[in-house]
C-alpha cells in the first residue's frame, strides 16, 4: 500500500477519485476510466429533501453481569490504557454511551454485582465498581451518555416472592435512590433508566417510576423500555396513552437489524439496547460492523449498545471474550485491543449523538451497506461495509444467507454536500492476518471539479469511513506485558484498612456477595476478613445456586492445595466450604462440579463432587460449631482427594469470613 500513496498525492486534483485498499497495495486511482469500464451501483447522498432520524450514539454494557470484574484490579498504567481505548475521544472505541448494571445481588451471566441496598435500611453507594467505571468514562468523555438497568433485585423488595413488582412504590424508590446516589456521592448524572433486563415489565410500575422521578426533580432522566423484545411493549404503548407518554425510548435486544410495525407507529426512538455478544475475533468484528450500519438501514434504530464493554472476567465463564476488547489478567497486566474496538471507531470517532442520518442510506447492489450522517453544519460522515455472511455472523439471532461480491460503488454528493472539497478516508479489512488492516488512514479523497462524485472499489469484509472530520486517530500505547497464567501460589489476608473497592482482588462472586469486612473488636489475625453478606435470596435473573460461592484462580489447575480460615456465623444451620477443580460458573453455577469440602455448625462434614451436594464422596461427624475460627485444608492430587480439618484457631464470637472458592 505504502508505495502507491505518492501516486495518489500527485493525482489529488483529478476530476474524480476512487479510494480503495488491500494487501497488494490498493491505492487511489482515477475514477473516470473505472466508471466507464465497469458496471456498478450509483448512490446519491442528498439532504435536499430533509434528514432522517436523529443519531443517538454507539455504546457498550458493563454488567449483566460482572463483566468488568477483573478490570478494577489491573495495575497502572495498564488500567488507564484500557480505559483510554474504550472511552477516550479520537483514540479507540470512543464510545458515546455507557450502560451499567444496577447491582441487585443476583447472578446475571458471569457473576453477581452488589446492590447499593442489600436490606431495606441499608444504603451504600460505594459497593462494586460501576460507580468508578462511570467516573472514569466521564473523566475521558464528559459528554458520554450514562444508563442504568437492573438485572436482579435484592430479596427484600420481593417480600417473599421472586418478583420485583410486589410493591411498585418500593421498587421505584429503590431505583430512584440509585440515581440520586450516583449524583450525590459521585457527581454522576444518569441520563436513561431501564425497567428489568429481558424480563417482564409492569405497565403500572413504569408509570409509578416516572412519577417518582418527577417528584424527586429528575425530569431529565428518560425511561427506556423494555430491554427485551419489540413486543408486547410497543403494542401496549399504542393502547395506553399515558404509557406512551412516559416512555422515551423503546429498547430491544438482539433484534437482527429489524423492528416491527407497532414499534415504528409509536414514533419513539428505537434502540438496539443490547447487541453483539459475540467472540471478539474478526468474525465478531464483522458482526459489529454489519449491525452498526444495518440496525438503522433495516430497523430505524438510532443507537446500538454492545454487550459487553470489556471481557474482564475469567474466560471460562459463559461468553468468554465477548467484549469489545479483552482484559482478563490483572495479575500480569496483559490485555488485548481486539478488532471490534477499531470497527466501532469507524462510526464513533466521526459522529456524535445529535447528528442526523441522511434519508439516502441503504444496501449496496452486490452486498453490504452504507449510511451517511451529518451534524447539520456542513460535516458529513459516510460509513460503507461489505461484511460477508461467513465472517459477520453474530451469536444471535439466526442470520439468513446473503452474498457479497467484488463491486465498484459510485457515490454522488448532492444538496449541501455537493461542494465538499475533500474527504478523509479510514479503512479496515478483516480476514487473514497477512491481508488484514485495522482502522488505517489512507490518503484523503479530493473532490474538486468532480461534481461531488467518487467511486470505491469494494471487496468482501471491508469497512470504509469517509468524512469531512480531520480529528480521527488510532491511539496506541506501549505493548502490555506478556500473558501469564494465574499465579500458582496465591494468598490474601484481606488486610486492607480502607479498601477502594468492596470486593477483594480476583475473587469473582457467582452466588452471594463477598465483601471486605473489619472485625473492629478483634485484635487478632482475623481482624480483616472477606465476608458473605447476604442472608436472603435475591430476586433472581438467572439460576443462582442455593449455596453462595466465589471463584478465583485457574480452571486448568488439577493438583492443588486450598487452605482457608473460615467462620460460621449461623448456629445449627450454618456451614461453609472450600473447593477445587470447580468446572463452571456464571449462569451455569448451579450445576458446577468439582471437589467440595464442607463443615457445618451441627458438627458434621462432607466431601462432595458438586456444589448442589448430590454427589457425596465422604461424610461424618467432627468437632465443629458456629462462632469459632477453623482452618480448612483441601489437598487434591490426581484422582484422589485428601481432606482434613486442622486446628481451632480461637474462640472469637464476632462475625468473620466465610470465603468459598
Amino acid at each position: 500500500m505504502a508505495e502507491r500513496l505518492p501516486q495518489a498525492s500527485r493525482q489529488r486534483r483529478g476530476k474524480a477519485m476512487t479510494a480503495a485498499a488491500g494487501s497488494a497495495g490498493r491505492a487511489a486511482v482515477p475514477l473516470l476510466l473505472c466508471a466507464l469500464l465497469v458496471p456498478g451501483g450509483a448512490y446519491v447522498l442528498d439532504d435536499s429533501d430533509g434528514l432522517g432520524r436523529e443519531f443517538d450514539g454507539i455504546g457498550a454494557v458493563s454488567g449483566g453481569g460482572a463483566t468488568s470484574r477483573l478490570l478494577v484490579n489491573y495495575p497502572e498504567p495498564y488500567r488507564s490504557q484500557i480505559l483510554d481505548y474504550l472511552f477516550k475521544p479520537n483514540f479507540g472505541a470512543s464510545l458515546h454511551i455507557l450502560k451499567v448494571e444496577i447491582g441487585g445481588d443476583g447472578q446475571t451471566t458471569d457473576g453477581t454485582e452488589p446492590s447499593h441496598m442489600h436490606y431495606a435500611l441499608d444504603e451504600n453507594y460505594f459497593r462494586g465498581y460501576e460507580w468508578w467505571l462511570m467516573k472514569e468514562a466521564k473523566k475521558r468523555n464528559p459528554n458520554i451518555i450514562l444508563m442504568g438497568l437492573p438485572w436482579s433485585f435484592p430479596g427484600w423488595l420481593g417480600k417473599g416472592f421472586n418478583w420485583p413488582y410486589v410493591n411498585l412504590q418500593l421498587t421505584a424508590y429503590y431505583v430512584m435512590t440509585w440515581i440520586v446516589g450516583a449524583k450525590h456521592y459521585h457527581d454522576l448524572d444518569i441520563d436513561y433508566i431501564g425497567i428489568w433486563n429481558e424480563r417482564s415489565f409492569d405497565i403500572n410500575y413504569i408509570k409509578v417510576l416516572r412519577r417518582m422521578l418527577n417528584y424527586q426533580g429528575l425530569h431529565r432522566v428518560k425511561i427506556i423500555a423494555s430491554d427485551n423484545l419489540w413486543e408486547p411493549i410497543s403494542a401496549s404503548m399504542l393502547l395506553d396513552t399515558e404509557l406512551l407518554n412516559v416512555i422515551d425510548v423503546i429498547g430491544a435486544h438482539y433484534p437482527g437489524t429489524r423492528t416491527v410495525r407497532d414499534a415504528r407507529l409509536t414514533k419513539k426512538k428505537l434502540w438496539s439496547s443490547e447487541d453483539f455478544s459475540t467472540l471478539n475475533n474478526d468474525v465478531g468484528a464483522g458482526c459489529l460492523g454489519r449491525i452498526l450500519n444495518q440496525n438503522y438501514i433495516n430497523g430505524y434504530m438510532t443507537a446500538t449498545i454492545a454487550w459487553n464493554l470489556v471481557a474482564s472476567y475469567y474466560e471460562q465463564l459463559p461468553y468468554g471474550r465477548c467484549g469489545l476488547m479483552t482484559a482478563q489478567e490483572p495479575w500480569s497486566g496483559h490485555y488485548a485491543v481486539e478488532p471490534p474496538i477499531w470497527v466501532t471507531a469507524h462510526t464513533t470517532q466521526f459522529t456524535q449523538p445529535g447528528w442526523y442520518y441522511l434519508k439516502t442510506v441503504g444496501h449496496l447492489e452486490k452486498g453490504g451497506s452504507y449510511v451517511a450522517l451529518t451534524d447539520g453544519l456542513g460535516n458529513l460522515t459516510i460509513i460503507v461495509e461489505t461484511m460477508s455472511h461467513k465472517h459477520s455472523r453474530c451469536i444471535r439471532p439466526f442470520l439468513p444467507y446473503f452474498n457479497v461480491s467484488h463491486q465498484f460503488a459510485t457515490f454522488l454528493l448532492k444538496g449541501s454536500f455537493s461542494e465538499i472539497p475533500e474527504l478523509q478516508v479510514w479503512y479496515t479489512r478483516l480476514g487473514k492476518p497477512s491481508k488484514r488492516f485495522l482502522f488505517k488512514q489512507l490518503d484523503s479523497l479530493w473532490l474538486l471539479d468532480s461534481g461531488g462524485a467518487f467511486t470505491l472499489e469494494l471487496q468482501e469484509d471491508e469497512l470504509f469511513t469517509l468524512t469531512t472530520l480531520t480529528t480521527g486517530g488510532k491511539g496506541s500505547c506501549p505493548p502490555p506485558p506478556e500473558s501469564q497464567p494465574f499465579p500458582q501460589v496465591y494468598d490474601d489476608d484481606f488486610d486492607v484498612d480502607y479498601p477502594f473497592f468492596s470486593e477483594a482482588p480476583n475473587f469473582a462472586d457467582q452466588t452471594g456477595v463477598f465483601e471486605y469486612f473489619t472485625n473492629i473488636e478483634d485484635p487478632g489475625e482475623h481482624r480483616f476478613t472477606l465476608r458473605q453478606v447476604l442472608n436472603q435470596r435475591p430476586i433472581t435473573w438467572a439460576a443462582d445456586a442455593y449455596n453462595t460461592i466465589s471463584v478465583i484462580g485457574d480452571y486448568k489447575w488439577s493438583n492443588l492445595t486450598v487452605r482457608c480460615d473460615v467462620y460460621i456465623e449461623t448456629p445449627e444451620k450454618g456451614g461453609v466450604f472450600i473447593a477445587g477443580r470447580v468446572n463452571k460458573g456464571g449462569i451455569l453455577i448451579r450445576s458446577a462440579r468439582g471437589v467440595f469440602f464442607w463443615i457445618f455448625a451441627n458438627g458434621t462434614y462432607k466431601v462432595t463432587g458438586d456444589l448442589a451436594g448430590w454427589i457425596t464422596y465422604a461424610l461424618g461427624h467432627v468437632d465443629v460449631t458456629a462462632k469459632r475460627w477453623y482452618t480448612l485444608t483441601l489437598i487434591i492430587k490426581e484422582d484422589t482427594s485428601l481432606v482434613g480439618i486442622f486446628s481451632i484457631l480461637n474462640q472469637s464470637r464476632y462475625p468473620g469470613s466465610i470465603p468459598a472458592h
